[in-house]
């Protein structure tokens, strides 16, 4: 398997957007400004462009909505700190990524606090670029209505230069400030951020570097990351798409998948609620039953899951299995209301594992299950034809290591 890993990070932005549950775009625009104020600053274009990649993955750390709002609606709020650090701590696990991991640590850290910090010249510059150009961004929110630029901000946008000019020295570096003012004294800088312009922005700055591919062993690390977004979403889905995709790959290497293919199987798995990320956490984490208009919230996640994946992997099978996982073999699952015959194996098997993995864990409309439980509700919808018997048969094959992949306590890595 080979995918571009900038094309990667632009589609995984567009997730990270998706925490407000809406489309803002938030990510692209941060990135977009500090390619354009790295430009201005005479920077090379390597670092514009890492700039640029920097910007549309700082907010990975961010998976519930309240944190979403206070990026947004807050030029500074007591808690910024925690989604750097945990930002940070992902990528740093993540190879393909690693080498933000510092500046994404760092990017709501005042000029002044990093003038007292023992850190490298261009690591403080790059980290307070990033913080400048995210806060001019949250200046620049109540243009937007729905998907479109307010026309005002051309008589208005000279305010909000001055607004960040005076920051200059606390928050911000001046010579950032200056380059900055310099770029953004420019129409063409605001009407860029345009929700209708910002994508074929984004693609011309890429065309100008190399592209990068990366592997299937890299996918699967960025796989990973954005598992451990998905599952912070909630407290009660907490491990769950790591958790699906071990048992996932353990009953695909018991049913002969082997090589690329079962990699893809792992991926799928691991990414197959990113659609999650959508979802206001009250419905993820309310007790009782749901609403209609909830119920329709948490049923259009697989849709969601395999239209962003189809991006990420394209050519793959992987947005296809991913998608799958609420089908049933009686044609009554969702979102497409496929025939068994239309079910892949690999699909097949992920949805097991993931009903495995779910009603081994505590959900917040039901305590936690004893193992007979659990095996009799599979057995059950096994009888009832929704779920493929061989993989329950494989299942039983391997209940006692697939149960302590669903439940036992997570081992430290290596790196802490």
């Amino acid at each position: 398997m080979k995918i571009n890993l900038q094309r990667t990070i632009t589609s995984l932005t567009t997730v990270l957007d998706l925490v407000g549950t809406d489309e803002f775009h938030h990510g692209k625009r941060v990135a977009l400004m500090a390619a354009k104020i790295a430009e201005e600053m005479n920077w090379s274009p390597v670092r514009c462009e890492k700039m640029l990649c920097a910007g549309m993955i700082l907010d990975c750390g961010v998976s519930r909505a309240q944190e979403h709002r206070a990026i947004t609606e807050t030029l500074e709020w007591e808690g910024a700190q925690n989604h750097c650090q945990r930002g940070a701590d992902y990528l740093a696990v993540c190879p393909p990524l690693a080498q933000y991991a510092d500046v994404v640590l760092r990017h709501h850290t005042r000029w002044e606090t990093l003038l007292q910090e023992d850190l490298e010249d261009d690591l403080r510059i790059e980290a307070n670029l990033l913080f400048l150009a995210d806060r001019a961004d949250f200046l620049l929110a109540p243009y937007f209505i729905g998907a479109s630029l307010k026309n005002d901000i051309l008589w208005e946008y000279p305010d909000l230069v001055e607004r960040i000019a005076g920051l200059a020295g606390t928050l911000f570096a001046p010579q950032l400030v200056e380059a900055f003012r310099r770029t953004a004294l420019r129409e063409s800088f605001w009407l860029s951020m345009d929700p209708a312009y910002i994508e074929d922005h984004i693609e011309d700055y890429l065309c100008r570097g190399d592209p990068v591919d990366i592997g299937t062993s890299e996918a699967l690390a960025i796989a990973g990351l954005f598992a451990r977004v998905v599952d912070a979403k909630s407290i009660y889905t907490l491990e769950h798409s790591t958790r699906v995709a071990r048992i996932a790959r353990l009953l695909a290497e018991a049913c002969g998948i082997r090589a690329e293919q079962l990699d893809c199987v792992e991926i799928a798995a691991l990414l197959h609620d990113i659609g999650k990320l959508h979802v206001p956490e009250e419905i993820l984490d309310k007790p009782g039953p749901l609403t209609r208009e909830e119920r329709a919230y948490v049923m259009r996640h697989s849709y969601d899951s395999g239209h962003i994946l189809g991006k990420v992997f394209p050519g793959q099978p992987i947005a296809e299995w991913a998608s799958m996982h609420h089908e049933n073999l009686l044609g009554t699952g969702y979102p497409f209301r496929s025939q068994s015959s239309d079910i892949p194996r690999e699909a097949r098997l992920i949805a097991v594992a993931d009903i495995f993995q779910a009603l081994s864990q505590e959900r917040p409309y039901r305590g936690h299950m004893a193992k007979s439980e659990v095996i009799s509700r599979i057995d059950r919808l096994c009888e009832q034809g929704r779920i493929d018997p061989d993989m329950v048969k494989l299942l039983h094959s391997q209940f006692d290591r697939c149960y302590a992949l669903a439940t036992e306590p997570e081992q430290p890595s290596p790196n802490g």
